[in-house]
């Protein structure tokens, strides 16, 4: 293959993942304010009403624009069930790689940070601290605004520089 065709493929590639992703991240990407005001805060408080303590375990409760945010997202193409392989593949371990990823990431790695967003949507279904973590840590609203900021970027054709060449002018 030569050089031209290859280019031609990857900026195909790149223009179906922007146009297969954008809807979505646009959804998403309606939260971005809450989540920024959000961020380092905790978004739970256990309910303890009814005398529930002396009886039973405390449960979470979160607050309705999280809950909003989760849904929306499971109803996205951005959820990935074989996250886990995402986070092997990349040794992805703790929470400083989980951030280094994001920042790494660009429009090829898009499997990366739809990965994370998806462990802490999915594990969040079942382990009640998931959904605060990703929200006082910050991963919602970085994965949220590099998948926004990758797909801007690429959205665009890529525009060549255009040099002005300053003309001289006939002197008569």
């Amino acid at each position: 293959m030569d050089k031209t065709q290859m280019e031609k493929e990857d900026i195909a590639y790149r223009q179906q993942v922007v146009n297969e992703y954008r809807a979505d991240v646009e959804k998403l990407a309606r939260y971005v304010p809450w989540l920024e005001s959000k961020n380092g805060m905790s978004v739970q408080q256990s309910y303890a009403g009814s005398g529930i303590a002396e009886n039973s375990i405390s449960f979470p409760v979160y607050d309705g624009t999280l809950m909003s945010f989760i849904k929306e997202a499971q109803r996205t193409k951005l959820m990935d069930r074989n996250y886990k392989y995402v986070y092997s593949r990349n040794r992805i371990r703790v929470l400083e790689d989980e951030l280094l990823a994001i920042k790494r990431s660009d429009i090829r790695e898009m499997d990366v940070l739809k990965g994370i967003l998806s462990r802490y949507v999915m594990e969040g279904m079942t382990k009640g601290r998931r959904w605060s973590e990703a929200v006082e840590n910050g991963i919602f609203l970085k994965v949220i605004k590099k998948m926004k900021e990758n797909l801007d970027f690429w959205d665009h054709p890529v525009q060549t520089r255009v040099v002005n060449v300053k003309k001289e002018e006939k002197q008569e």
